[in-house]
């Protein structure tokens, strides 16, 4: 009686859902360098994971959140919020609209819920908008999809409200402009709580990190005390430096200082739960080869050679205030007193060369070490195969090694 395959337990080579062991073998070393740059991109965006026990954050207490809306803390502490904490999925989304809108300023909503003086936010959507290079405006239509979108999550399950906007500033920073204090202020007005979050996608991909800020504006006529300071444009999740600096282009200058002191910086950071791991772990194993071949200084070329001229005409303009070139008698005695002023533009000036420096140097790092891994170990193995002796057979029938 012959006996099957199937009982013997054999599987025929067809059917296996798992590559042959040599091409496992042969993945390893990228699977290794897979999971590294995943963790390192977790480090680098300060993304905690979250307990089981602490998953609560997406459990959305009706209760809670009415009772909060009634007492209204914030109405008499214009510093009420300080924190905001965002979803890693919903920092992803944000990520990748504004880095597709290019060099066009795009807009989104952020869902989610405030827990005493926290902003938590699960889950972000995109606006049907108009966008231009320097603004972009939610016409009637984009209302029209916030609402059916709310309703339909809500049929779905997703209780979470509408806690904030969303927009890119493409290659000039994260702060508000006199457009977005107004819009953020009349959304404080008519829907507080509300935050307004600002994500600069060309400076996310020179530095390697999110570029993003968040921002609630003061009450009309509120002066904030100096030791509060004004936005300043960075948060302490933002790519700038530690201290706060980042560099703001010539053109846009004007507009950020004019409108600093209206409104104030909350701190942002990340977290996942046990399901976003999976999720971004699933999309990583996805993306990752496109992670690794990419490079900044190709990718990122416009933005650097715009911040290359942008800093060229400020150190020119720097010159020319510092020689009193252009001013009458009265611009250069009021030169005179402002050498303090003027030491610390130049320290400005030299800090945002370093940046750039600094950012052209680890893309370039980046690279070489990427042609190490991948280019120098191909070689280093094809050389090795040449320089192996090759086996011959002699003429007397033994075997014979020839280099």
């Amino acid at each position: 009686m012959a006996i099957s395959d199937k009982a013997l337990g054999y599987c025929p080579t067809r059917a296996t859902t798992s590559p042959p062991l040599n091409i496992q073998l042969a993945l390893l070393p990228h699977r290794a360098i897979m999971e590294q740059a995943m963790k390192s991109w977790e480090l680098e965006n300060s993304i905690k994971l979250v307990d089981p026990t602490r998953d609560a954050l997406y459990n959305y207490d009706a209760d809670a959140q009415k009772a909060l809306g009634n007492a209204k803390p914030w109405k008499g502490d214009p510093h009420h919020f300080q924190h905001v904490r965002i979803s890693a999925v919903a920092m992803l989304k944000m990520v990748m609209h504004a880095r597709a809108g290019g060099a066009i300023e795009v807009m989104g909503i952020m869902l989610g819920y405030v827990r005493e003086a926290t902003f938590v936010v699960t889950d972000a959507l995109r606006l049907p908008v108009e966008g231009t290079e320097t603004r972009v405006n939610a016409q009637d239509e984009a209302n029209e999809y916030l609402v059916q979108y709310l309703e339909r999550a809500r049929d779905a399950g997703q209780l979470e409200n509408a806690v904030g906007w969303y927009h890119s500033h493409p290659g000039y920073g994260c702060w508000l402009s006199g457009i977005d204090v107004g819009t953020q202020a009349t959304q404080q007005t008519f829907g507080d709580p509300f935050l307004a979050v600002v994500i600069d996608p060309d400076r996310t991909v020179s530095a390697g990190k999110v570029e993003i800020g968040a921002f609630r504006t003061y009450p009309e006529g509120y002066k904030p005390e100096a030791a509060m300071g004004g936005g300043g444009g960075a948060s302490s999740s933002s790519a700038s430096n530690g201290d706060g600096f980042q560099t703001i282009p010539l053109g846009k200058i004007e507009d950020f200082g004019a409108h600093s002191d209206r409104y104030y910086a909350l701190e942002v950071s990340h977290y996942k739960s046990t399901l976003d791991s999976r999720i971004l772990e699933s999309l990583w194993n996805k993306y990752w080869v496109g992670t690794l071949s990419s490079s900044p200084l190709l990718t990122n070329r416009d933005y650097v050679t715009n911040q290359i001229a942008d800093l060229a005409r400020k150190v020119h303009e720097a010159e020319l205030a510092r020689n009193g070139f252009g001013m009458g008698l009265v611009g250069k005695l009021k030169s005179e007193r402002a050498n303090t002023g003027e030491d610390e533009r130049l320290e400005k000036l030299a800090r945002a060369a370093a940046k750039i420096t600094q950012e052209e140097r680890t893309g370039l790092l980046a690279a070489e070490v990427k042609e190490k891994v991948f280019v120098g170990r191909s070689l280093a193995d094809s050389a090795a195969a040449a320089a192996a002796p090759a086996a011959v057979q002699g003429d007397d029938g033994d075997t014979e090694m020839k280099a």
